[in-house]
C-alpha cells in the first residue's frame, strides 16, 4: 500500500548549488558527489585484484584471487617493498569504500525522501519502480559484465529501507541496531566456523580449466559460467544484507544529521567522524588484517565499516581545511574530477568493470595472463590508468551533458 508521507524528523533540504563543499551544480550537495565520485575509485581499488588474479572474478571463491597479498599478515613472512605495497594498497580499500558507497546510497535514498516529503507525495510511490530499475540494471551487469556486481543488492536493500523512513524514528532505529547486530553474529560464526574447518587455506588454488576460461576462453562462455555459478557468486549481498540495512539507515541518520552540510554544526560532525572511524576502525581493521586470511570476514564487513566512517570525516575535513586556508569556494583539481565521477556514479562503477575486463581478459588485451606472475606494480597502475580515463571521460561528457549516459538511460526509461 502506497503511504502518504508524513515525516517526523527534521529533514535538511538538499543545498543550493555552488554553496557546499567543491561548488556543484544547482539542487546538489556537492560534497556527495566528491564522496561518491571517491567511493567509486575506491571500490576499483579492491576490485581491480579480481580481474587480474588467476581465475578473475571466480579466484576469490577459490584463493586465486586473495591469499597473504589481501592482508597485512603478508608482510610477517615475506618482507619485501612490493609486498609491502600490495599489503598496504589492498589494506586501506577492502570493504571501505565499498561501505562508503553504501553508506552514500542511503543519504541518496534519504535525500529522494525529503523531496517527496517537500511536494506532498506518495512515500514510496514511485521510487519502488526505481529500485526494480536498478535491479535489472544490476542483473544486466552481473550477466554481462561482473560477477560482484552491488546494484542488485542495493536494489533489495533499498525497497526495505524505502519503507522504513515512512516509518517513526525509534522504529528506524531498532530496525538499524538489530541489523547491525544479527550482522555481527553472523560475521563471528562464520569466523569461528573457518577457523575451526582451517579454511584459511587456499585448497591449491582455482581450477587450470576456470583459469584458462578468462585467460583465452569465449565471452559468451564466460557468461554461461556466471550463470552457471550465479548462486555463489551471488553470495556476498545475501551474508552481508544485515550490513546493508545497517549502513542504508546509518547513511540516513548522517544526512539529517547534518554531516554534509556546509555548515559549523556540519564541520564539527566530519571531525567527529574522522576521529572516532579512524581512531577505532584502524585498529581493529589492522588486527584482524594481521591475523590472516581466517580473520577476512571481520576485517571487511566488520571492522572496515567503522573505517568508512572515518573516511567520509577526512574527505570532508580535508576539503573544509582547504577553504579555511582561504581558497574560498573554489575547488581543486582533485575534488572537481571527483565531483565528476561523482555526478556520473552509475556510468563511471559500470564503465570501470568493462574497462578492466577489455583490458585483463582474453577477449581483450589479456593483461592478467600477460603479467601473471610479475609483482603487483602494473596491477595498481592499472587502477590509476582507469581512474583517470574515468576522471577526463566524466568531466569531458558532463562540459556538455546534464547527465551521465546510464543515468540519462535510467531517467528516460521510469519516465516512460
Amino acid at each position: 500500500m502506497t503511504e502518504t508521507v508524513r515525516s517526523t524528523t527534521p529533514v535538511p533540504a538538499p543545498a543550493a548549488g555552488g554553496a557546499g563543499v567543491g561548488g556543484g551544480p544547482p539542487g546538489r550537495l556537492p560534497l556527495l558527489d566528491v564522496l561518491r565520485g571517491a567511493a567509486i575509485l575506491g571500490t576499483l581499488m579492491t576490485n581491480v585484484w579480481l580481474f587480474t588474479g588467476p581465475a578473475a572474478e571466480w579466484g576469490v571463491l577459490s584463493g586465486g584471487t586473495g591469499g597473504d597479498g589481501a592482508t597485512l599478515h603478508g608482510l610477517l613472512s615475506g618482507p619485501s617493498l612490493s609486498a609491502a605495497a600490495e599489503s598496504v594498497f589492498r589494506f586501506l580499500a577492502d570493504g571501505k569504500f565499498l561501505s562508503m558507497l553504501t553508506m552514500l546510497f542511503g543519504v541518496g535514498l534519504a535525500i529522494q525522501f525529503a523531496s517527496a516529503t517537500k511536494r506532498g507525495q506518495p512515500w514510496p510511490g514511485r521510487y519502488r519502480r526505481r529500485a526494480l530499475f536498478l535491479f535489472a540494471e544490476g542483473t544486466v551487469h552481473f550477466v554481462l559484465v561482473f560477477a560482484w556486481d552491488v546494484l542488485m543488492g542495493y536494489a533489495v536493500t533499498a525497497l526495505l529501507v524505502a519503507r522504513l523512513l515512512a516509518r517513526s524514528e525509534r522504529v528506524r532505529r531498532t530496525a538499524m541496531w538489530v541489523a547491525g547486530g544479527l550482522h555481527l553474529t553472523l560475521m563471528a560464526l562464520l569466523t569461528l566456523g573457518t577457523m575451526a574447518a582451517g579454511a584459511g587455506d587456499d585448497g591449491g588454488g582455482p581450477s587450470p580449466r576456470v583459469v584458462d576460461l578468462y585467460a583465452h576462453g569465449d565471452y559468451l562462455d564466460q557468461v554461461a559460467f556466471r550463470l552457471q555459478n550465479a548462486i555463489a557468486l551471488r553470495m556476498e549481498p545475501v551474508l552481508s544484507f544485515g550490513l546493508l540495512v545497517f549502513l542504508f539507515l546509518l547513511g540516513v541518520r548522517l544526512f539529517r544529521a547534518g554531516a554534509f552540510a556546509d555548515d559549523e554544526a556540519g564541520r564539527r560532525l566530519r571531525v567527529r567522524m574522522l576521529r572516532w572511524g579512524l581512531g577505532v576502525g584502524l585498529p581493529l581493521n589492522a588486527a584482524a588484517s594481521l591475523g590472516g586470511t581466517d580473520f577476512f570476514l571481520l576485517g571487511r564487513y566488520v571492522a572496515a565499516p567503522v573505517v568508512a566512517i572515518g573516511y567520509l570525516g577526512l574527505i570532508g575535513a580535508l576539503l573544509d581545511r582547504r577553504r579555511n586556508r582561504g581558497h574560498g569556494r573554489g575547488r581543486s583539481r582533485v575534488a572537481a574530477g571527483l565531483g565528476s565521477v561523482g555526478r556520473m556514479a552509475l556510468t563511471c562503477y559500470v564503465a570501470q568493470n568493462v574497462l578492466c575486463v577489455l583490458a585483463c581478459y582474453g577477449i581483450g588485451l589479456g593483461l592478467a595472463d600477460r603479467f601473471a606472475g610479475t609483482g603487483p606494480w602494473w596491477v595498481m597502475g592499472l587502477w590509476a590508468a582507469v581512474g583517470l580515463v574515468l576522471v577526463a571521460g566524466s568531466t569531458l561528457w558532463l562540459r556538455r551533458f546534464a547527465h551521465g549516459p546510464l543515468e540519462s538511460v535510467q531517467k528516460w526509461a521510469l519516465r516512460r
